[in-house]
């Protein structure tokens, strides 16, 4: 006999009716389908048109290169943090960002699970040590923020660590102010049907399905307490010095050009190109807490 595979199919509760996703059915279903873009407030009936996109992210990447050789001869520093839920666009939004950027000073922290030795460290201590040096564009893959989402959300820490956590980060981002660092914190956020279809689409793409974890699987069932849990972190860990930016995802090509475009905005490098960056889009990016009500 063969041997039994667990089901995966999940019960849950969208827009108040009782639906049941399995990841494993190569079928999506139409009530993910059809609803995936719009989901979560998004304003767009449609995607940006490819076309438009890559002539647009061309400009902007072109501007991210004078960027690197102004941090080349002036020694400044940039770190952006990348957060979200689960199959947000965080990579992608990171590779949009550094595709054409050298490799030797733009560089990705993608941290895996901590050692034995590192738990037993200062919580930042090994992020800290990813800093930028002089020159260096540094973007992080998820970031000490693990503490304020999924961490208290799958139990990974204690209650005392989480509020611990929140009252800290801020203290931290302070320092990385006083420092120069141009720094920026993203949220990447999407609805729950088009992370429903993301999942979705990770499962039954063989070249995408290593992205698809088991994590993610129990994570489906408890998008009321990331939601909680977004919510506070923004309204928390928002301040003047170390704002949120908040971005409205669910198509991940204007989610990329506006990421970009806000940071090619606050920094005044050599050879800038004003009219190469285009218009911030208001429908989609916004700061603080305040954007997604």
């Amino acid at each position: 006999m063969g041997e039994t595979v667990e089901s995966r199919a999940v019960e849950l509760d969208i827009r108040g009716k009782k639906r049941i996703f399995d990841v494993d059915d190569p079928v999506l279903p139409d009530w993910v389908d059809d609803h995936a873009l719009e989901s979560g407030e998004f304003p767009y009936k449609k995607k940006l048109n490819e076309e438009d996109y890559l002539e647009q992210l061309e400009k902007l990447q072109v501007e991210l290169v004078k960027v690197q050789f102004w941090l080349q001869a002036t020694g400044k520093r940039v770190m952006a943090l990348f957060e979200g839920r689960d199959a947000a666009g965080k990579g992608g939004a990171i590779s949009a960002s550094s595709a054409h950027m050298n490799p030797r000073l733009a560089r990705v922290v993608a941290l895996a699970k901590p050692t034995e030795r590192e738990q037993g460290q200062w919580y930042f201590q090994r992020y800290v040590a990813q800093f930028p040096t002089a020159g260096e564009f540094v973007l992080f893959d998820r970031s000490w923020y693990n503490r304020a989402g999924v961490e208290p959300v799958m139990g990974f820490c204690t209650p005392q660590q989480y509020e611990g956590f929140l009252k800290q980060a801020p203290q931290l981002e302070k320092i990385i102010a006083h420092e120069g660092i141009f720094f920026f914190k993203f949220y990447l956020d999407i609805g729950r049907e088009m992370q429903l279809k993301r999942f979705h689409d990770r499962r039954h793409d063989p070249l995408k399905v290593w992205k698809l974890s088991s994590m993610d699987i129990a994570a489906l069932a408890k998008w009321g307490d990331y939601s909680e849990k977004r919510d506070r972190m923004l309204k928390e860990t928002h301040t003047d010095f170390a704002p949120w930016t908040v971005i409205r995802a669910n198509d991940k090509r204007r989610a990329r050009l506006q990421l970009i475009r806000h940071m090619l905005n606050r920094m005044d490098y050599d050879g800038k190109d004003e009219a190469a960056l285009g218009a911030i889009d208001k429908e989609i990016i916004g700061s603080g807490p305040g954007f997604l009500k």
